[in-house]
């Protein structure tokens, strides 16, 4: 009977090694990966950026401090072999609720809805662990080896926690997006953060702003904004208004770049127009203004500018100017510059002979969507006026 015992108790320790093993290891990658952003951005907004989060040391702490949680659980509830994976059911209500963050269009930081089920669930679960725990007196001794039943129900109490926990957390694309791109620059890191959601069709303005800058950056924002999806008009492009807002990144360092920060609320465009006045505009201020007008879908005003900034007739003008300058000579029966380009010319005459094919209009637009979509006359003709 001792023998037997000893060996119970030896399986019984394999369980919990195995259930800590999938629940740290889970838990680490989690923090590290997926929500790192989010909680980095959280403590400086909470702290009023007087503290930083540490990737590595934040993961870790946390993932120590809700393993110790479980193991109170442990200690408390006694349940070691067929329901021992329950005891981590208050550190996976605690991850859910830490996961569950939500920053509003203020740029202010709460906790999502599932807070108020936490009370309720701690409650269900302790009715279950002492249930559980009074027949678990009554269980005859079982096979608790490492590929023994009690093995596979507590691996799949364990999937079912943690899926319920990814099920709860805030887990909004166009948020992480948001947040990875914002410390990507933080980190000076200009190529990583236009790659986040690269090829996601899910946007809103504050993503719009960040890629319209980093473009900027590079200056390559008459080049390639419109292969983005594009969220909002030109006030969306900088932080003036309130339309879009930086959380981290400091708008100072923004204002700087384009030559000086503005003083008092204006217009997007107008803000820019007054860099030029005064002297005080850098290089990137002309391709947010020329951008801001293509992306209002004002032609004309860009038609009549962009000869100041740029030699029409040469390799140097952006591609988006270009095909703005092709849609503007086909939509203008008097423009007040012509533009040709070969090239361009070609792909808009083909745009135009595909769309012909189409009588039906949801069909014609996704049809051009397949071929054309990262071009200018794509959103000029198909994305919905915000």
């Amino acid at each position: 009977m001792g023998y037997t015992r000893s060996r119970n108790n030896g399986g019984t320790i394999i369980v919990r090694m195995i259930c800590a093993a999938v629940f740290v290891s889970f838990t680490f990658l989690w923090l590290y990966f997926f929500q790192n952003d989010l909680l980095a951005v959280t403590q400086h907004i909470l702290s009023q950026g007087q503290t930083h989060y540490d990737r590595l040391v934040g993961a870790i702490l946390i993932t120590v401090a809700l393993q110790l949680l479980q193991i109170g659980a442990y200690m408390l509830t006694g349940l070691s072999r067929q329901f021992h994976a329950l005891t981590y059911f208050p550190s996976m209500i605690a991850l859910a609720t830490l996961s569950d963050i939500v920053v509003d269009a203020e740029g202010q930081v709460s906790f999502g809805g599932f807070y108020w089920a936490v009370i309720p669930l701690l409650l269900l679960w302790g009715a279950l662990v002492w249930a559980l725990r009074n027949l678990q007196s009554y269980e005859k001794e079982v096979s608790v080896g490492l590929f023994s039943r009690c093995m596979w129900v507590n691996l799949l109490l364990m999937v079912v926690v943690i899926l319920g926990a990814v099920f709860v957390s805030n887990t909004n694309a166009v948020l992480h997006y948001r947040v990875h791109a914002e410390m990507e620059l933080c980190r000076g890191q200009v190529d990583e953060a236009l790659a986040v959601g690269r090829k996601s069709l899910e946007t809103d303005a504050h993503l719009t702003m960040l890629r319209a800058y980093a473009l900027s950056r590079k200056g390559e924002l008459g080049e390639r904004f419109f292969q983005y999806a594009i969220e909002g008009d030109s006030r969306s492009l900088l932080p003036l208004g309130g339309v879009s807002r930086l959380l981290v990144y400091p708008a100072d360092s923004l204002y700087a770049f384009l030559g000086a920060r503005p003083k008092g609320q204006m217009s997007v465009q107008r803000y820019l127009q007054l860099l030029q006045e005064r002297g005080l505009a850098s290089a990137a201020v002309k391709d947010y203004l020329l951008t801001g007008w293509l992306v209002d879908r004002n032609l004309d005003a860009f038609a009549q500018a962009v000869g100041q900034y740029y030699v029409l007739q040469s390799d140097s003008l952006p591609r988006h100017y270009r095909e703005a300058l092709v849609l503007y000579k086909h939509l203008r029966s008097q423009p007040v510059v012509t533009y040709a380009d070969a090239v361009i010319d070609e792909d808009y005459d083909d745009l135009q002979a595909l769309e012909s094919e189409y009588a039906d209009a949801t069909e014609r637009q996704v049809r051009v969507e397949e071929k054309y979509r990262g071009s200018y006359w794509c959103y000029y003709l198909y994305q919905p006026t915000p």
